[in-house]
C-alpha cells in the first residue's frame, strides 16, 4: 500500500497565524523558508514535504513556528540587513526565534532528520558549544553584534569570515552551525511590495490575537512574544502631529476693518480686512512624579514652536490644583514656562 501524501494542514490547523498565509509544497528547498510573493505581495510558507514527514509532531509544529515567527519579527521586510542576508545573519535571526521555542525543535539531545551528513539541529542560545554564553530573548540585532565578536574573537582556534561556511576545527567560529531554514527568498520582493505585505501581516497578526483574546488561549505563546506581538499591533500615535492638529484647529479668527489693506473684490471702494488668528489652551500638567523631567523637556519644547499661533497657561497640579501659570508673553516671542 502506497504511503499517504504529506498533509500539512493537519499539522497548522491550531495556528491562527497559519491560516491567512499560503502553504506551496515544493522539493526545491531541503527543509521550509517563507517569503513575500513578489506579484501577489502575500507571504508564503514553502516547504519540502518529505522532510516534514520526517519530522516528529512536536518538531512538526516547532518548525512551522519558527517560519511564522520569522513573519512576525519582520525578519522578511524591514529588518533584513540592506547589503543582504549573509550566514552570520542567519543564525542570529535563529537565535531570536529559537529561545521562544527550543524545547519544540531539534537540538543536541534530540536531533532531527539528516539535512545531507548531518543530523538536524537548531541554534539555540545557552545550548551547544558555540551559543552556550548566549542568554535568551535577546533580539536578532542583538545576537548579531554577540556573534560577530565571537567572530573577532576567532574562537575555536580559527578566524573565520562573515557569510562563510565550515566545519568545526577548520576555523569556523560557529563549528559548522547554520540555520536550519531557508532564508534566501527574504528579499525577492520589492520595498513597495514589502511595505504592502507588512501592513497585511499586521493586520493578521491583530485578528490573530483578538480570536486568542476571545478564546482566553494563546496556547503555548510564551507570555514575553505574546508582549511582543501585542506591541507590533497596537496602533502608535504620534503626540507631536496630535497636538499640533489640535493647536492648529483651535485657532479663533479676529476680523477687523481696516482702510490700510486693499479689499480683494472692491478695492480703494470699501476697506480690506485685517484676521488675526489665535487661539487660548490651557495645559494641565500632572507633577506627581508620573511625569519625568524628559517628558516634560520635550513637551514644552513643543509648545515652545507653537507659541506663534496660540497663548499657553499652565495648570499645574498633584494631590490638589496649584496656582495658574501663564506661559505666554507676546504673540512674537517663545513661550517659557514660567517659575
Amino acid at each position: 500500500m502506497a504511503d499517504k501524501p504529506f498533509n500539512l494542514n493537519m499539522h497548522t490547523a491550531r495556528l491562527a497565524l497559519s491560516r491567512r498565509i499560503d502553504k506551496i509544497p515544493t522539493t526545491a528547498l531541503a527543509t521550509a523558508g517563507v517569503r513575500v510573493n513578489p506579484e501577489t505581495a502575500q507571504f508564503e510558507l514553502l516547504f519540502n514535504p518529505e522532510f516534514f514527514a520526517q519530522l516528529s509532531d512536536t518538531h512538526k509544529l516547532g518548525v512551522l513556528k519558527h517560519e511564522f515567527y520569522h513573519l512576525i519579527f519582520e525578519h522578511v521586510t524591514s529588518r533584513k540587513p540592506a547589503d543582504g542576508l549573509k550566514r552570520i545573519d542567519n543564525i542570529a535571526m535563529d537565535l531570536a526565534i529559537n529561545s521562544h521555542i527550543s524545547n519544540e525543535l531539534p537540538n543536541e539531545a534530540n536531533p532531527g532528520p539528516l539535512i545531507g551528513k548531518e543530523p538536524m539541529k537548531a541554534c539555540i542560545p545557552g545550548e551547544g558549544k558555540f551559543f552556550a554564553d548566549l542568554p535568551l530573548c535577546k533580539s536578532y540585532e542583538w545576537y548579531l553584534e554577540a556573534l560577530k565578536k565571537k567572530q573577532d574573537e576567532g574562537e575555536d582556534g580559527g578566524q573565520g569570515e562573515p557569510g562563510e561556511g565550515g566545519e568545526p576545527g577548520d576555523g569556523d567560529p560557529f563549528g559548522g552551525a547554520d540555520s536550519f531554514d531557508d532564508h534566501d527568498g527574504f528579499g525577492e520582493a520589492d520595498g513597495t511590495t514589502q511595505e504592502i505585505a507588512k501592513e497585511r501581516m499586521k493586520d493578521t497578526l491583530k485578528k490573530a490575537a483578538e480570536e486568542a483574546e476571545k478564546a482566553r488561549n494563546w496556547g503555548t505563546v510564551s507570555s514575553s512574544m505574546r508582549q511582543d506581538i501585542m506591541d507590533r499591533i497596537a496602533t502608535k500615535i504620534d503626540w507631536r502631529k496630535v497636538l499640533r492638529y489640535f493647536v492648529k484647529t483651535s485657532q479663533r479668527s479676529d476680523k477687523r476693518s481696516t482702510p490700510r489693506r486693499l479689499n480683494k473684490r472692491y478695492p480703494r471702494v470699501h476697506p480690506g480686512k485685517r484676521v488675526r488668528r489665535h487661539a487660548k489652551i490651557a495645559i494641565s500638567i500632572d507633577q506627581s512624579g508620573s511625569v519625568d523631567n524628559e517628558m516634560l523637556s520635550a513637551f514644552f519644547s513643543e509648545l515652545n514652536k507653537l507659541a506663534e499661533i496660540a497663548e499657553f497657561t499652565v495648570i499645574p497640579f498633584d494631590t490638589r490644583w496649584r496656582r495658574i501659570r501663564s506661559m505666554f508673553g507676546k504673540r512674537d516671542k517663545p513661550a517659557r514656562p514660567s517659575v
